[in-house]
């Protein structure tokens, strides 16, 4: 599949305006990876026993609630409780992106209003960017406990703009799932994906991105600073 992102700029063709950007967290913002195949490893040995945990299933799955994750794989939610703990235990160890704080300064600067749609608590999401150092360049962190129904569903992409005070047709939602480009497009938001942690490519272009971003930076092409009122 071709980026799309090059072939309007520098064609002439306006922009259409951007005022907010929403995110995905985890394989978009930060690369927690690595920090999730073990919390998940801890929770499975405890919870269900010994053997291999379907990690990567689990990942196919990104994007979504963790309880319906489980409910998804057929797992104890009582993986829920050890999971959350070994991840706020290890939470020093998720790394950010590489571009991502100078993506994240530069759309402030431009006037963008920022915000976070995640499969995590909102609380557990909080505490994760507070600890990256992250949190103030986000005007709202919403999380997946704090709407009627988790992605793919519209409603965290809904809810992130009533607090941002910004339409649909004026923002951009950031995803590295299909349950993220879902989310947007059920929100009518541009779904833009992002494969710079290089998800599974076949699933996530068959949920038809409208833009797909190889690197952070590529999104500011979407983004031109937002005119004074």
């Amino acid at each position: 599949m071709t980026n799309p992102l090059t072939e309007p700029i520098g064609t002439g063709v306006a922009v259409p305006l951007r005022r907010a950007v929403i995110f995905d967290l985890d394989g978009v913002v930060v690369d927690s990876f690595a920090v999730m195949s073990e919390a998940f490893a801890i929770a499975y040995a405890e919870v269900v026993g010994p053997g291999p945990a379907p990690f990567a299933e689990y990942r196919r799955h990104l994007g979504r609630y963790f309880p319906d994750i489980m409910r998804e794989m057929r797992l104890p939610l009582a993986m829920e409780e050890p999971f959350v703990r070994e991840s706020y235990r290890l939470a020093h160890r998720v790394t950010v992106f590489d571009g991502v704080v100078d993506l994240l300064s530069v759309l402030r600067e431009r006037g963008l209003l920022l915000a976070i749609a995640t499969g995590k608590s909102g609380e557990r999401a909080r505490s994760l960017l507070d600890t990256l150092g992250l949190l103030p360049y986000f005007a709202h962190v919403v999380g997946s406990d704090e709407v009627a129904r988790p992605k793919p569903a519209p409603d965290i992409v809904l809810r992130a703009l009533e607090l941002l005070g910004v339409p649909a047709g004026e923002a951009v939602m950031v995803g590295d799932a299909p349950t993220d480009l879902l989310s947007a497009h059920g929100a009518r938001v541009s779904a833009v994906a992002a494969v710079w942690a290089q998800p599974e490519e076949d699933e996530l272009f068959a949920a038809r991105p409208d833009v797909v971003l190889h690197k952070p930076a590529d999104l500011l092409a979407l983004c031109p600073p937002v005119p004074a009122r």
